[in-house]
């Protein structure tokens, strides 16, 4: 793990996760819910949400001097039954590659 809850200056958003993956970046949004009963967790990360992480993504990229090709979403859904239910979807946001 690289970092955990990070934040850009400007504070506008969140990334829960920011790990590597080789030479990958990889930012992350975790998603939980205590049933599914509303829906799987991942559900919950809109086109809002997603443009405010890459929004933060990219400032981070821009400090961190990484090109925007080596990085991906991922989500992570955990679904608190028993015993408890966890997805982690590779390239959650984009077909491939990072737009």
């Amino acid at each position: 793990m690289v970092a955990r809850n990070y934040r850009p200056n400007d504070g506008s958003s969140e990334i829960d996760i920011i790990a590597r993956d080789g030479e990958t970046i990889v930012f992350v949004e975790v998603k939980s819910r205590t049933s599914a009963e509303f829906g799987a967790p991942e559900r919950a990360i809109g086109d809002e949400k997603q443009k405010h992480i890459v929004r933060a993504a990219r400032s981070y990229v821009s400090r961190a001097g990484i090109t925007w090709n080596q990085v991906r979403f991922d989500t992570i859904s955990i679904v608190f039954t028993d015993p408890p239910s966890l997805v982690h979807q590779q390239d959650a946001f984009f077909n491939g590659r990072a737009n």
